[in-house]
C-alpha cells in the first residue's frame, strides 16, 4: 500500500462514518464533501478527476431534482395526506387490514416517486393518520422503512442507487422488468409476511372515525402530472436514454402546470428541495472515484470474478449477500458506486449484475445505516419527537432482510 493510499482510505472511511454517526447534528452533506475537498487539497485525488467524477453524477442529480420537486408537490396540495386518510378510513377498525394498506401505498409511492418518498414524505403522513387512529405506530412506520427498499428495483426509477449501480446504462424498461419483476414481487411478499408476524400482536383494533381528507383539484392535476412524468420516464427508459434530464424536465413542466392553474409561486417549492442531497451524492463520486484511483477495484473485480467462476446459484448468492451485508458497514450510495464501477470493469455476467443491485437496494434493510432513504426515514421520526434505536431495527431487520433476499435471488435465477 502507497503512501497516498494510505491517507486516502481512512480520509474515505472517517467522512462516510462521520456521515451516518452526524457529530452535532451537522447534515451529511459535510461531512462527506469536506472529505471529498480535503482529498483534492492534499493532492491525493487530482482536481481534474474530481470535477469528472462530479460530473458523471449529472445524470442521478437531474433525477433526485425531479422526484423531490413531485414529493414536495404532492406534500403540499395533500395527495399524501388524502392517501393516509383513505387508508385509515378503508381499514374499518382492523390493524391488519391498516397495515396492509399502509404497505400498499408505500409500494406504490416507492415505484412511482422512489423510496426517498416514501421515507421522507409518506412517513409523516402515515404517522399523522396513525396517531388519529389511537394505536401504536410502530408497526406502521416500520412498513414505511422496509418497503422503501423491498420495493426499490421494480423500475429503475423506484431507487437513486439504481442508476448509480448502472452509471448511465441503465437496461431499457422491458429488459429491465424482464430481469427484476419477479425478484420484486417475492421480495415485497416475504418482507410483508415478515412485518405481519413480527408485529402481529401489536396489531390492535384501530379508530378509524376521522375525518376524510378530500382530493382537491389540484391534487388531482399533481396525480395526472406524476403519471404523465412515469410515463415519460418509461419511455425514456424503453428507448434506451439516460432517465435523469427526462423526469427533471417532466417534473418541471408538471410543477409549471400545478402552480400556474393554483396561481401559485412556485419558488417556494424549489426552496423545500433537499440540495444538500446533491451535494451528498457530489461528494460520494469523488471519494469512490478516489478509492477507485488507487486500484481499489482490483480487488472488488477479483472477487467478482471469483464468484463468477461459481456455479450459477452458489455465485449469485454469494454476490448477493456479501454485497447486502456490505451496504449495512458503507451505505448503499457509496457501496453502490463501487459496485457498479467493480461491474462495469469486471464485465460481469449478467446474472452477477443483477445480484449485485438486489443486494445494493434490499441489503439495507438489516439496519437502519444501510440506506440513504432509511437514514432519511429516522431523520424524519425524529423530528416528529419518536426514536428507533440501532439495535430495535436490526431485531426486525435481521429477520425480514435475509429471507426477503434469499427469495428475490432464488427468484433471479428463474427470471
Amino acid at each position: 500500500m502507497g503512501k497516498s493510499t494510505a491517507v486516502l482510505l481512512p480520509i474515505v472511511a472517517l467522512s462516510i462514518g462521520l456521515m451516518l454517526v452526524r457529530p452535532r447534528g451537522l447534515p451529511e452533506a459535510w461531512w462527506v464533501c469536506g472529505g471529498a475537498l480535503l482529498l483534492v487539497l492534499l493532492r491525493l485525488v487530482p482536481v481534474g478527476l474530481a470535477a469528472q467524477a462530479v460530473v458523471e453524477g449529472t445524470d442521478v442529480y437531474l433525477f433526485l431534482i425531479g422526484m423531490m420537486l413531485l414529493s414536495e408537490l404532492a406534500r403540499q396540495y395533500g395527495v399524501f395526506d388524502w392517501l393516509s386518510s383513505w387508508a385509515l378510513r378503508t381499514a374499518q377498525g382492523s390493524g391488519v387490514r391498516l397495515l396492509g394498506l399502509v404497505y400498499g401505498v408505500g409500494t406504490v409511492v416507492t415505484v412511482l416517486m422512489s423510496n426517498d418518498a416514501t421515507a421522507v414524505v409518506l412517513t409523516p403522513a402515515i404517522l399523522a393518520a396513525v396517531r388519529k387512529a389511537r394505536t401504536d405506530p410502530l408497526p406502521y412506520l416500520f412498513v414505511c422503512a422496509l418497503i422503501a427498499n423491498a420495493a426499490s428495483f421494480v423500475l429503475p426509477i423506484s431507487n437513486p442507487a439504481n442508476l448509480v449501480v448502472y452509471r448511465g446504462n441503465v437496461p431499457p424498461v422491458g429488459q429491465w422488468l424482464s430481469w427484476f419483476i419477479l425478484p420484486s414481487v417475492v421480495s415485497i411478499v416475504v418482507t410483508y409476511g415478515v412485518l405481519r408476524a413480527v408485529f402481529a400482536r401489536d396489531l390492535q383494533s384501530v379508530h378509524s372515525d376521522v375525518t376524510a381528507v378530500a382530493l382537491t383539484p389540484p391534487a388531482i392535476r399533481v396525480l395526472v402530472g406524476l403519471a404523465s412524468v412515469v410515463l415519460v420516464v418509461l419511455i425514456a427508459s424503453a428507448r434506451g436514454l439516460s432517465l435523469g434530464l427526462p423526469t427533471c424536465l417532466a417534473a418541471l413542466a408538471t410543477t409549471a402546470v400545478v402552480c400556474a392553474v393554483a396561481r401559485q409561486n412556485p419558488l417556494p417549492l424549489f426552496r423545500s428541495i433537499s440540495w444538500s442531497t446533491l451535494l451528498l451524492v457530489a461528494g460520494l463520486f469523488v471519494l469512490v472515484d478516489g478509492v477507485v484511483s488507487q486500484g481499489a477495484l482490483n480487488a472488488t473485480r477479483d472477487w467478482l470474478e471469483a464468484a463468477a467462476r461459481l456455479p450459477p446459484a452458489p455465485g449469485t448468492l454469494a454476490t448477493g449477500f456479501v454485497v447486502g451485508v456490505a451496504n449495512n458497514l458503507v451505505n448503499n450510495l457509496p457501496l453502490g458506486l463501487l459496485a457498479g464501477a467493480t461491474v462495469h470493469a469486471a464485465q460481469a455476467p449478467s446474472l452477477l449484475a443483477r445480484a449485485v443491485l438486489i443486494g445494493v437496494d434490499l441489503g439495507p434493510n438489516l439496519s437502519v445505516t444501510g440506506s440513504l432513504a432509511t437514514i432519511l426515514w429516522l431523520i424524519a421520526l425524529r423530528r416528529e419527537g419518536l426514536d428507533v434505536s440501532f439495535w430495535r431495527f436490526l431485531k426486525v431487520g435481521a429477520i425480514a432482510m435475509p429471507l426477503a433476499l434469499l427469495g428475490a435471488l432464488l427468484a433471479s435465477l428463474i427470471a
